[in-house]
């Protein structure tokens, strides 16, 4: 075998999403087939839909559905079952609130995307349990329904026919013809799937593929009913909201005509609240000045009220059962948030959430992750209650107080780094309930950095999706030799990496003019740059933030320094201690080392596999953490000294392996990650987007003939299903005020069945 060292170099495509608190898993890898399982005999099905599509067969085959999809259950009830039953009825109202904004995110990703939610609802319905009845009376075959199962499932575990990660339409692998047989089986079900209008099989228009900007052509419901709707002009709204101190994130934005924008606010009421929304009074104004000059902006209230009033009325209960007084007004201030708009409530909800140290029951809720408005602003709706797992949250509150001795390890200066360490909150959860488009294995929030400079933040590990597994997972990339130690301590790896990437959203410091004249750093003697060994000349001036300034480059940003900090302080072998491997002493060669060679591993591989990501068409990334992946490993393969490289047979990558030099990684590997952090760093914390921007993006280039083709190809070929969680009930008898919790087989029927039982 000839190994090989490739580096990339080149302009590179930034991603259009911005939010940087969660963390996804490197070994659950993102969704798509292995083209060989696919045969040619198979592609004419692919001819059948309302228009010819518009690209060849091989390419369209990477948009099927799973065939069939990782369905696994997240284990819950062992956690649950010791609650007391006013924690019970807590999580339970948490859950419902949870639940209740389904369609709200369905309402996010697609237009399509809540009839076909209703579709297959009312399949499910019609067969009453016996969908081999359902099947005879349909007359498809085992194959169709298989196939239909499978979309099913992949649906309803992404809440959209889009992918959660990745952005990317899924298609299922049937004829058209067979979805139409199921649906003439009930008049219900016939009605949502002409409501549909033909867009569970579309593939006419590349674009409509992939979520993105209108103007580029891209699917998007955040700028519903505006097809001409210009980026220039969403960005101008934008900065026109800001200056009026209106927060977008539960926000939608209509082009009403050529000279009018309504901002769609989501709330219960439908009307501005009585004393006044979050600007006051007023919802109509005409902007006299700037790039909006002669236009009207319009604040619209009751954007998705129904579902409104249905989270805040369970919201409202939940606060009636916290264990103290925060939790009650927590729950107090969200449900104000959802009653009448307000995201200043949305606020104090996290100020009083980050305050309720170590409940039994966590949650948050709301609008919150901005990664699928391309804009990267608007936030998608989600939600969860969960159980803490105390045995692990030790571990990492052990981690939190080592946080002090740790954070001047890093490269940088005490000058670029917060003056006082908010100690967060740190927590290992088992998940009852996430609603959304998809689970994370790690949050960092909240998400807004006036509240986290000044107040603190929350860091949680999701324990049973971070434990969940599919049967016979596949492991490509890595060597056979490499195998054992691999499988063995992934998941340990794992959990040490999440609780130090999400340590490092909450650390750093932002040089700031906070008002006018005024600067959180001495602005007569900056600090020196360690880059240029000079003082900074550049800082955040009144009324920038770092999403402002770094816009839609900021999500894949963050995600890469903190994998970084992750990399770097994971050399740490006292931080290994802390999650009980070796005693805290240098140990390469034990099982301390092990860890560290693991994590080492699945970072390298999680950047080789992230190309599934890249777009070949238009040279983008479709997804933050994959971008930032990807120039972790690039870092690994330029460290130099033979520490990392790629090694196959042939000129066409088949049979790709990572080679990484366990014995350099203290050395050689450390020193590469702690350059690139740095450089981050100080870009980031002086807000010099320029520099920032143009190394971010070198970093990020994909050379299209190796990396684009040749790797790319190979990384297709070698997929693995993403999981697709199916998640418990929770039920109250009003009665005796009991709640009891019921688990559903980890079968895409299953999985049906416990979304019909929510009543969304």
């Amino acid at each position: 075998m000839s190994p090989l060292f490739c580096l990339s170099r080149g302009t590179a495509s930034i991603l259009r999403t911005s939010n940087r608190r969660r963390f996804v898993s490197l070994t659950r890898n993102p969704i798509f087939f292995k083209p060989s399982s696919l045969s040619n005999s198979s592609l004419p099905n692919l001819t059948r839909f309302h228009h010819a599509p518009a690209m060849d067969a091989q390419d369209l085959k990477h948009y099927l559905a799973d065939a069939p999809p990782s369905v696994v259950r997240l284990e819950i009830g062992a956690h649950f079952d010791p609650l007391s039953d006013k924690q019970k009825r807590y999580a339970h109202f948490i859950s419902r609130a949870s639940f209740e904004g389904t369609r709200v995110v369905l309402r996010q990703i697609s237009p399509e995307s809540e009839p076909i939610f209703d579709f297959i609802l009312a399949l499910h319905k019609s067969a009453g349990g016996d969908w081999k009845g359902l099947q005879s009376k349909a007359g498809v075959t085992d194959e169709d329904l298989d196939h239909f199962f499978h979309y099913a499932a992949q649906f309803l575990g992404n809440s959209g026919n889009y992918k959660s990660f990745g952005d990317a339409k899924f298609i299922p692998r049937c004829p058209e013809s067979a979805f139409a047989a199921l649906a003439a089986t009930s008049p219900e079900a016939q009605g949502f799937y002409q409501a549909t209008a033909g867009a569970i099989f579309s593939a006419d228009k590349p674009s409509l593929l992939h979520l993105g900007y209108p103007d580029q052509g891209h699917m998007t419901t955040y700028y519903p009913n505006s097809p001409d709707i210009t980026k220039a002009e969403i960005e101008a709204v934008s900065a026109w909201a800001g200056k009026k101190g209106l927060l977008p994130e539960n926000t939608r934005l209509v082009k009403s005509d050529t000279n009018t924008f309504e901002i769609l606010v989501a709330s219960a009421s439908t009307a501005v609240p009585s004393e006044g929304g979050d600007i006051g009074k007023e919802t109509e104004f005409r902007i006299d000045d700037g790039a909006l000059a002669g236009k009207v902006v319009k604040l619209v209230y009751g954007d998705y009220s129904k579902e409104m009033a249905a989270v805040a009325a369970n919201t409202k209960r939940a606060a009636e059962n916290g264990d103290n007084e925060n939790q009650q007004k927590m729950f107090d201030a969200y449900t104000k948030s959802f009653a009448d708009g307000s995201l200043l409530a949305f606020k104090d909800s996290q100020r009083f959430w980050i305050r309720d140290k170590g409940p039994m029951v966590e949650s948050n809720i709301g609008f919150i992750e901005t990664y699928r408005d391309p804009a990267g602003i608007r936030g998608e709706w989600e939600g969860f209650a969960a159980v803490v797992n105390l045995e692990r949250t030790r571990a990492f509150g052990a981690l939190v107080d080592a946080a002090p001795s740790l954070i001047p390890l890093l490269p940088w200066s005490k000058d670029f780094e917060k003056d006082k360490f908010l100690s967060p909150d740190f927590t290992s959860l088992e998940v009852l309930t996430f609603a959304g488009s998809g689970i994370p294995a790690g949050i960092n929030i909240p998400n807004y950095d006036d509240i986290r400079q000044t107040e603190g933040f929350k860091n949680v590990s999701l324990g049973n999706v971070l434990s969940a597994k599919a049967p016979n997972e596949k492991i490509p990339f890595i060597a056979e030799e490499d195998l054992e130690v691999f499988q063995k301590y992934r998941d340990s790896a794992f959990e040490v990496q999440v609780g130090l990437h999400e340590l490092r959203h909450g650390c750093g410091k932002l040089l700031q003019e906070t008002s006018p004249g005024v600067f959180n750093f001495d602005k007569e003697n900056p600090p020196i740059s360690p880059l240029t060994n000079k003082p900074v000349t550049t800082w955040y001036k009144t009324g920038q933030t770092w999403g402002s300034v770094f816009g839609s480059l900021a999500g894949a940003y963050e995600e890469c320094r903190a994998e970084l900090v992750a990399m770097f302080l994971g050399c740490e072998f006292p931080v290994l201690k802390i999650f009980g491997f070796g005693d805290g002493s240098f140990d390469i060669n034990g099982e301390a080392g092990d860890v560290l060679y693991a994590s080492y591993l699945s970072m390298a591989r999680a950047g080789l596999v992230s190309l599934e990501m890249w777009d070949p068409k238009s040279r983008k990334w479709g997804q933050a953490h994959s971008q930032a992946r990807f120039s972790i490993l690039q870092c690994f393969l330029q460290a130099g000294d033979d520490f990392c490289k790629l090694q196959y047979e042939g000129d066409d990558v088949k049979g790709a392996v990572i080679r990484l030099d366990r014995s350099k990684i203290p050395t050689v590997g450390r020193k590469a990650v702690g350059e690139y952090l740095q450089k981050l760093h100080i870009y980031k914390s002086t807000a010099d987007v320029e520099a920032g921007t143009r190394f971010f993006g070198d970093m990020t280039n994909v050379d299209p003939e190796f990396w684009g083709k040749k790797v790319r190809d190979e990384v297709l070929a070698n997929k693995q299903p993403r999981k697709v969680f199916v998640q418990a009930n929770t039920f109250l008898n009003e009665t005796t005020g009991k709640v009891t919790l019921k688990h559903y087989d980890a079968t895409p029927e299953g999985m049906i069945q416990s979304w019909a039982e929510r009543g969304v």
